[in-house]
């Protein structure tokens, strides 16, 4: 795996430094009082992937309302229990969307992810896409040791096909009944439930386009950090929610919290145009992923025909 970032402007050099130093500091920090097997747990490998490793980032300013690329990282740590986000990273994810959002220290938005490396290896041993472009195109910016991962073992085209058919299918099929679920509590007017559902609705839609594009979705309830994930393997999946002004960023906010804050804040609060609004945006989605998993899967039927 290669481990120099020198394709990469000086300041982006230096704002991954500041990054790896962040996710060591708050590692750090979330272990200092372990106990038992878990005292000596340890960051492995920090692998930076995607657009930045691969040299064809996009730079748009936010206010263009254009695509622009986020700092894809890989965190590779000795044990599986070190992968719990809640317990572990939240303070690290906090501080880094602070420092791009409120300080603006950092000048690019950052999406990591933490996995063991029995979890990255097994990915690799059994063909999941993402697991192997990482593998083949990142870029190690730090390593405890030069301990190589496993070598990917791809799918047949066969295998390659079913897999993908039956991701498609289970969460088209899940997206769709929660929708059904959203425009029933619409019809009752019981908004916090509605936007619960619609949040659901619009996971199952993004995990939909990740599992059928790349045979992995992280677990997790961020819709934001699955969006981006997913506009990173197909730009048709950009533009769906429009951010030209704070009304139109703060409504994918409030979908966003919807996981959380309206089942369990009384504050949590939305309004029927808004999630009218929502609902048109995530019907939107779907559409558009449909048309993507679709042709992802024409292509895998026509190399399993060879």
């Amino acid at each position: 795996m290669r481990t120099d970032v020198t394709h990469l402007p000086a300041a982006k050099q230096r704002e991954l430094e500041r990054i790896v130093e962040t996710i060591f500091e708050e590692f750090r920090g979330a272990t200092e009082n372990a106990t038992g097997p878990r005292k000596g747990a340890r960051i492995l490998k920090i692998i930076l992937f995607g657009s930045h490793a691969r040299g064809d980032w996009v730079d748009a300013p936010l206010s263009a309302n254009q695509y622009k690329s986020d700092y894809d990282i890989l965190v590779i740590v000795s044990q599986k229990e070190m992968t719990d986000r809640a317990a572990y990273w939240a303070s690290a994810e906090e501080r880094l969307i602070r420092a791009y959002t409120i300080e603006k220290t950092l000048h690019t938005p950052v999406n990591f992810i933490v996995h063991s490396l029995h979890e990255v290896n097994d990915g690799l041993s059994h063909g999941r896409v993402f697991f192997m472009e990482v593998a083949k195109d990142g870029i190690a910016l730090y390593e405890a040791d030069d301990r190589e991962l496993a070598t990917p073992k791809p799918k047949t085209p066969e295998q390659a096909l079913e897999t993908a058919r039956e991701y498609f299918e289970e969460h088209v099929a899940s997206a769709a009944e929660f929708l059904e679920g959203y425009k029933f509590y619409m019809g009752r007017e019981s908004w916090k439930k509605a936007a619960f559902l619609l949040h659901q609705a619009t996971e199952n839609i993004y995990t939909c386009a990740l599992l059928t594009l790349s045979f992995y979705s992280p677990y997790n309830h961020n819709i934001a950090f699955l969006r981006s994930l997913a506009e990173g393997l197909d730009r048709r999946l950009y533009g769906i929610w429009p951010e030209a002004t704070h009304r139109e960023r703060s409504m994918f906010q409030k979908l966003k919290e919807a996981y959380t804050k309206a089942r369990y804040s009384k504050h949590y609060r939305i309004s029927e145009e808004e999630l009218a609004w929502l609902g048109e945006r995530v019907e939107e989605l779907g559409r558009v992923v449909h048309q993507v998993c679709s042709d992802k899967i024409a292509e895998l039927e026509a190399a399993a025909r060879r």
